[in-house]
């Protein structure tokens, strides 16, 4: 007899339309599901382990970790971590002391701030351009590095709230100028998009394995160039094998084992990107269709996408539900992924959802905006 889910743990998303940016990346195919039972117990790749984690040849993660990951993402050296925020406190820590000052972008996720204030660094943001778009000129960074000669510089590619790309070569060329290392956050890039650090121009990139790269989390991983991989990935005194950022392994088991097998389906999921980036766009001028307004770059460039809906939050004063309306209308419909109690502004992902999905979510649109103003 099949185990069944107890009440307390009910499937909240399965057989919905799923748009949520934090789960469309990170959506295991049929092959990691069943490597994500093998290796579900507990430290179950640990017994393999002589020591160092990323140097385990059976199961194959050191063939991953020495060879495909950083050939993927185009740097020098690789590591899995425990997620993004992990690999951007190891950067963070290791290339600064308490005191130092980064440059960051205003779009920078919250992580970003906690790592560097667990690092004791003080945070300076370049500016956006505000409403609508809130891009990222990549001369701020010129008046930000100038300012404040920062011991290192972050730039969020693209940004977890609209969605925006900005001109990472252009930050990176700068920083290289005023001799500043550069750390891109691609927690929704890295797995989701073609990216190479090397053609960037980056010293560290930081990737999100649940976010964008079909694994079980949490997982990440963490890019370095040669130049700076001895001081990111430097070995610990009494212990000669572990190494100190990483506090001797990260990720393992589950976790390490489905970005392994879904290695496959991601390398080759990045090959269809712009055909990705044409559903984000036809989906947003759909949604503008009713009124409902895309922010962020235009055109738009990444599938995560933040909208303004003036008509929703209007009629979110009358509804019964208040402002919950808009999530219990879509969960009706069997759609998940916009946060409750969201009607004015909300961010959703058509990454990885068919396009035949797509039309359905706006249709229950419509619908919603039809029933609630008749």
């Amino acid at each position: 007899m099949a185990a069944q889910v107890p009440k307390e743990f009910p499937r909240q998303t399965l057989g919905m339309i799923n748009i949520d940016p934090l789960q469309t990346g990170g959506r295991l195919p049929q092959e990691s599901k069943e490597v994500l039972l093998e290796w579900a117990d507990g430290y179950s790749v640990c017994d393999f382990c002589a020591g160092r984690l990323d140097e385990i040849s059976t199961p194959p993660i050191s063939a991953f970790v020495h060879g495909d990951l950083p050939k993927f993402i185009g740097m020098d050296e690789a590591r899995v971590t425990n997620g993004a925020r992990e690999s951007k406190f190891a950067v963070m820590h290791s290339m600064t002391k308490p005191g130092d000052t980064i440059v960051v972008d205003a779009n920078a996720h919250y992580s970003t701030y906690v790592a560097a204030e667990r690092a004791g660094l003080k945070v300076v943001a370049v500016p956006n351009s505000g409403p609508p778009e809130f891009l990222i000129d990549p001369q701020g960074y010129v008046a930000a590095i100038e300012t404040e000669k920062p011991a290192l510089a972050v730039l969020t590619w693209p940004d977890g709230s609209y969605g925006n790309l900005a001109d990472a070569r252009a930050v990176s060329r700068i920083c290289a100028e005023h001799h500043v290392p550069l750390l891109v956050n691609g927690a929704y890039a890295v797995g989701r998009m073609p990216v190479n650090g090397s053609d960037i121009g980056c010293s560290f990139l930081a990737g999100s394995g649940h976010k964008s790269m079909a694994s079980s989390g949490p997982v990440g991983v963490l890019g370095v160039t040669e130049e700076f991989a001895g001081t990111v990935f430097r070995r610990s005194g009494r212990f000669k094998n572990k190494e100190l950022e990483l506090l001797g392994c990260t990720a393992r088991g589950a976790t390490v084992m489905t970005m392994i097998a879904s290695f496959p389906h991601v390398a080759a999921r990045v090959r269809s990107w712009e055909e990705e980036v044409s559903k984000a766009r036809w989906f947003a001028a759909s949604m503008e269709g009713l009124g409902i307004v895309q922010l962020g770059q235009k055109p738009h460039n990444h599938d995560l996408m933040f909208f303004e809906a003036e008509p929703l939050f209007e009629m979110s004063k009358k509804a019964k539900d208040g402002r919950y309306f808009l999530y219990k209308e879509l969960k009706a419909r069997r759609i998940h992924g916009i946060k409750p109690g969201l009607t004015r502004h909300f961010k959703l992902s058509t990454f990885g959802v068919p396009k035949e999905d797509l039309k359905l979510v706006i249709e229950a649109f419509q619908e919603i905006l039809g029933s609630r103003s008749s």
